[in-house]
């Protein structure tokens, strides 16, 4: 177990003589309020996480994850993988064993305390939510919002949690002294398909909510469209609907980008396809198997697709640092020397969709319905990247598009510090292969 190796000493004054260390452990709590979740409170060693960037670009970021583990249990979560690091699946445990770092707001004022921090801006909720459901109980976000605001310390912060309109007077007040970025996650404006895929998120609606709440505030508030899951929510009546609503909520921006699947990630997301759209098990066999990503020629596709509703909704599209996954304020504020951020929807050095208006030396765009690198024609209006499919509905042989992701590990993935508690190994559950 690697929580041992993350461990503090701690005391408290009032335990029994000779009991007083927790060795960074508090305690594993449950609450009939959180039916089947387990909290494990623990002392971190740190709250700030460096982030590298690309290998050879000398650039990096600085994330902060109150939380581990997280319990809006979203089936497509990226960061299900991290969970493995402290010898839990990435499944169950992902959404029923969540750490609790107590004393991160105190750990944190420490750090930025010290005369090498430079200021640097730091990500919030670009891995786990840190206004998942338990933070109405623990309250850690008020003292680590204090804590960089008093520290000059700009900040961004990315969650689907409702909760955040608890701490708006707060990010009212330190915006007066850093930049402060706001983003609501919002990828499914169905409101069936929203409860089975992220049941554990508040509804769409709410979160819309949110959105109005934070620009009546004064606040900025983009949305992220993440992820577009093709033949789910790629048509055009749900794009249509989510960012004319998104709009309508005030939002300054939105991003997308397509449903990504880390190997980690492919079982649970498998599972999910197999009990509820076994339909389209072998479309996304042939677009997935392989691939991290959704095939190059797919996301040229839904760019085409999304662009014209984005400015019939008269909304921008955002960017995303491609270091720490948050709004890309980093690159303007400290970081002017780095590359430049990556459009949401696109995956830095894959042949990007390149947004109107961009550069002539970037990678072109495709025609909606038009297939390339393949020699294939698509039919029109068909979402390109997969193998065509038979009368029946059905992929019949492998994928013609045979390009792979890039072979990288992402760095929101690699584990932050955290903790000691020592539990037995998970074992986990036999799922559908697909992948």
């Amino acid at each position: 177990m690697r929580w041992s190796g993350q461990a503090i000493d701690a005391t408290r004054s009032d335990a029994l003589p000779g009991l007083e260390s927790n060795s960074g452990l508090v305690r594993s709590v449950t609450t009939p309020e959180f039916a089947g979740v387990t909290f494990h409170e623990v002392l971190a060693k740190s709250a700030l996480n460096r982030v590298p960037a690309a290998a050879g670009s000398g650039t990096y970021g600085w994330t902060i994850n109150p939380y581990r583990g997280c319990s809006h249990a979203c089936v497509y979560c990226f960061a299900r993988p991290t969970h493995t690091y402290l010898e839990f699946d990435g499944g169950a445990d992902f959404d029923q064993q969540i750490v609790v770092k107590t004393n991160v707001a105190d750990v944190l004022r420490r750090e930025l305390r010290k005369p090498s921090w430079d200021r640097h801006p730091v990500a919030l909720g670009t891995n786990t939510d840190p206004y998942q459901r338990a933070e109405g109980k623990y309250r850690l976000m008020p003292g680590v919002i204090r804590a960089l605001a008093e520290s000059g310390t700009p900040f961004s912060i990315l969650t689907k949690g409702t909760l955040l309109r608890r701490d708006v007077p707060l990010l009212v007040e330190a915006a007066r002294s850093v930049p402060v970025d706001l983003a609501m996650s919002i990828a499914v404006y169905d409101d069936e398909l929203q409860q089975q895929v992220e049941p554990g998120t508040p509804t769409t609606a709410a979160r819309l909510a949110t959105v109005r709440a934070i620009r009546d505030a004064g606040l900025t508030c983009s949305v992220f469209l993440m992820p577009v899951l093709p033949y789910i929510t790629d048509t055009r009546a749900h794009l249509d609907d989510a960012i004319g609503r998104a709009a309508a909520a005030g939002a300054s921006s939105v991003m997308y980008s397509a449903l990504h699947l880390r190997p980690g990630v492919k079982p649970w997301w498998s599972a999910w396809l197999h009990r509820t759209r076994p339909d389209l098990v072998e479309r996304y066999r042939s677009m997935y198997l392989d691939n991290t990503y959704a095939p190059k020629d797919y996301r040229r596709w839904l760019a085409e697709r999304v662009r014209p509703i984005l400015r019939a909704h008269g909304m921008g599209l955002g960017t995303v640092d491609p270091t720490t996954g948050s709004m890309g304020f980093s690159n303007r504020l400290v970081n002017a020397g780095a590359a430049p951020t990556t459009p949401a929807g696109a995956v830095p050095g894959a042949g990007l969709a390149t947004p109107a208006g961009a550069g002539s030396g970037a990678a072109p765009t495709t025609p909606a319905g038009a297939g390339s690198g393949a020699g294939l024609a698509t039919p029109a209006g068909a979402r390109p990247g997969t193998a065509p499919a038979t009368a029946a509905g059905a992929v019949s042989g492998p994928s013609p598009f045979e390009e792979q992701s890039r072979p990288t590990t992402s760095p929101l993935k690699r584990a932050d510090p955290g903790f000691d508690q020592r539990l037995a190994p998970r074992v986990e559950p036999a799922l559908p292969t697909l992948f």
